[in-house]
């Protein structure tokens, strides 16, 4: 299983092709069969995306006492703030930037010029993406194009940016900045510099995720394959380290907030022969399920 060459690739869609089926089959069909895939012509300015990478590796550029002026309070019940050498091998820093009222710029950097202008703009970017992607995801499913949004709890959806800065190691026996997981959230949107390290799993192969900066890798979360009824598969995936170059990574969380149930979507479920798959799970206690190892159906 630890194959990183195999000749299939990520399903890459485009979604300037006019015909808008075909985008949305695409989408349904790389969401079944892998949980992972790129997007190109997705609307998002590449401007604003490398504009977003040169702020986030300005932050991990300051001196150490600044960067950890935004440390996440221990007593914090919200994964917000900056955490060093998290898992061993990296720094994190964790903001919400959607919606406007839970963003807390306590935890944004402040002496970076345009963080703020630059964040909040892709903030409203994702949004729209994440919010077409879900809804060609709920037409897959036989359902209105609001069917998943709503289920992850509509307007009150958040959304938590994460940068990732995986340091260079030589050591051979660190194997991962990040091990094989999959992601708690409805979605993930992720962009990177340049510097391969991401993996996703399919069919006992790893295969690597090649991007630049046309291309926004979308992660299907835990909660759209329980809010299917496991049609759409999840996307596990891992970050390995390269042994001389910084690599950098900027995932989107697309999450319910934490006291919002999720559960199948019971326009999905029938008596006879759709029976449902998975609990419905306070948020908060799924990820507490899942943080702990506890068992969950």
């Amino acid at each position: 299983m630890e194959t990183t060459s195999a000749p299939e690739e990520i399903p890459v869609v485009d979604l300037s092709n006019l015909n808008e089926d075909l985008v949305a089959r695409a989408v349904v069909k790389a969401s079944e069969e892998w949980g992972i895939f790129h997007v190109v012509n997705h609307g998002i300015p590449q401007e604003l995306i490398i504009r977003l990478k040169e702020v986030g590796t300005e932050f991990f550029q300051l001196p150490e006492e600044e960067k950890k002026a935004l440390a996440k309070p221990k007593d914090f019940r919200n994964t917000e703030g900056y955490i060093a050498n998290l898992n061993g091998w990296a720094d994190h820093l964790y903001h919400m930037i959607w919606p406007p009222s839970r963003v807390n710029y306590r935890f944004w950097p402040n002496n970076i010029q345009d963080y703020k202008e630059v964040n909040e703009e892709y903030a409203k970017e994702i949004k729209k993406l994440s919010e077409k992607i879900m809804g060609w995801l709920s037409e897959g499913l036989g359902l209105g194009r609001e069917a998943l949004k709503e289920g992850l709890g509509g307007e009150t959806v958040e959304y938590l940016m994460k940068v990732i800065f995986y340091r260079p190691c030589q050591d051979q026996d660190v194997k991962y900045g990040t091990p094989p997981h999959t992601d708690l959230s409805g979605i993930t949107c992720l962009i990177a510099n340049q510097v391969y390290g991401l993996q996703a799993f399919k069919d006992n192969n790893w295969f690597d995720v090649k991007y630049d900066d046309s291309r926004i890798v979308v992660i299907i979360g835990d909660q759209v394959h329980r809010m299917s009824n496991g049609k759409y598969k999840r996307g596990e995936h891992r970050a390995t380290l390269d042994k001389e170059k910084t690599r950098i990574s900027w995932p989107v969380f697309v999450d319910p907030n934490l006291d919002h149930v999720v559960r199948p979507l019971p326009e999905l479920i029938s008596c006879d022969d759709n029976a449902p798959k998975f609990k419905p799970y306070i948020f908060r206690d799924y990820k507490f399920h899942i943080w702990n190892r506890l068992p969950l159906d």
